[in-house]
């Protein structure tokens, strides 16, 4: 039998990228890419965020699976992620056990950071009970550790 700390290292899941955003401003619109270059210890290129070093959140990811759970709790068939206001969106791979993990995306290496709770922006951009909504499935913060392009259909592994 397994401990839970052998449990806990085992994710032989590898995800994938399904959609990219950078927030050029802060509080205006989500601009959708195909690719965004990745830059160590700041951010992403053309995102507000970029130049905070000692930020430990450099990127934010979200689940594509999240999403249709919280599409579901809103009673519609799905949810644009632009509304989410998140960086990347992946499938396939569950992204809290990524938690105290290095793990790659295209060329870039990330560090989970901690979670990334909603905001009171999703009760605007979700409608009434977003904010509940998104609750338990806002995705996580990351740490850019090594730069480089990220890509629609890029694989997400552990290191």
């Amino acid at each position: 039998m397994k401990t839970i700390e052998q449990l806990i290292q085992c994710l032989p899941q590898i995800g994938q990228v399904t959609w990219v955003s950078i927030r050029p401003e802060r509080g205006g619109q989500v601009k959708v890419l195909e690719e965004v270059e990745v830059v160590e210890n700041k951010g992403l290129a053309g995102d507000h965020y970029k130049g905070k070093a000692d930020s430990k959140r450099h990127i934010t990811l979200i689940q594509a699976e999240h999403l249709q759970a919280v599409a579901s709790m809103l009673g519609r068939e799905s949810i644009d992620p632009a509304l989410t206001r998140r960086n990347i969106v992946v499938k396939g791979i569950n992204l809290l056990a990524l938690q105290n993990k290095q793990f790659q995306i295209g060329e870039a290496i990330l560090e989970t950071t901690g979670l990334c709770h909603p905001c009171s922006r999703m009760e605007e951009n979700l409608g009434e009970g977003g904010y509940n909504a998104m609750r338990g499935h806002g995705g996580i913060t990351a740490r850019i550790i090594k730069g480089g392009k990220v890509r629609i259909g890029d694989e997400v592994k552990v290191i």
